[in-house]
Formats: C-alpha cells, sequence, structure tokens
C-alpha cells in the first residue's frame, strides 16, 4: 500500500551537504508523520528528523539541530532532508519511515548511503 524511494545520498567531503528526498506512492491511506533514520556499520538505528503531516511540526536528534531541515512537499508526496555542515559521524545509511496511524504501521525505504570523508 505504501512504497517510499530514497534518494539524493552519495560521498562528501566534510562540510559540504547533501539533499535527501523520500517519494511516497500511497493508496487510499494518507501519511500522518515521515521521519528520516539512519543507520551506521555496529549502531542501531537512529531518528534523525521527523514531521508531522497535518501540521509540519518537526523534531530533531541533537546531534544535527542546526545543520539538517526536514521539510515536506505535500503536492509531490515528497519529504527532504537537507544536511548541511556534514561531518564524518553523520556517515550511515539513511532510511525514511512514512507512519500511517488508521493503518496502526509504519513502512520503510530501501535507504541511500551518505558517506562523509574527512
Amino acid at each position: 500500500q505504501v512504497q517510499l524511494v530514497e534518494s539524493g545520498g552519495g560521498l562528501v567531503q566534510a562540510g559540504g551537504s547533501l539533499r535527501l528526498s523520500c517519494v511516497a506512492s500511497v493508496s487510499k491511506f494518507s501519511i500522518d508523520a515521515t521521519g528520516w533514520y539512519r543507520q551506521a556499520p555496529g549502531k542501531s538505528r537512529e531518528l534523525v528528523a521527523h514531521i508531522i503531516t497535518s501540521s509540519a511540526v518537526t523534531n530533531y536528534a541533537d546531534s544535527v539541530k542546526g545543520r539538517f531541515t526536514i521539510s515536506r512537499d505535500n503536492a509531490k508526496n515528497t519529504v527532504y532532508l537537507q544536511m548541511n555542515s556534514l561531518k564524518p559521524e553523520d556517515t550511515a545509511v539513511y532510511y525514511c519511515n512514512a507512519e500511517l496511524h488508521d493503518l496502526g504501521r509504519d513502512y520503510w525505504g530501501q535507504g541511500t548511503q551518505v558517506t562523509v570523508s574527512s
């Protein structure tokens, strides 16, 4: 019922920027909230940024506040993660997650690799 496709990852030098995109294909139900998560090798998956569809209220992990911005284009069913001032510790696979409260579940994208070199 929901497909999420991430793009925009890549290799960038420390201090650089990347913009990730998550395009959602959804039928019948609405996405209530979307989050960007990341998972580095040997570490647990962690929430990076989150946005509520109806209110556009956002929240961020402390480690990315002031550097990352999550936004949503409802007309395009796309959520973005603008990442500035990237650090080597931002290196991870980044995943998009969509919450559908009417279904009581969420969906994951396939992930996109972000590598920040020092």
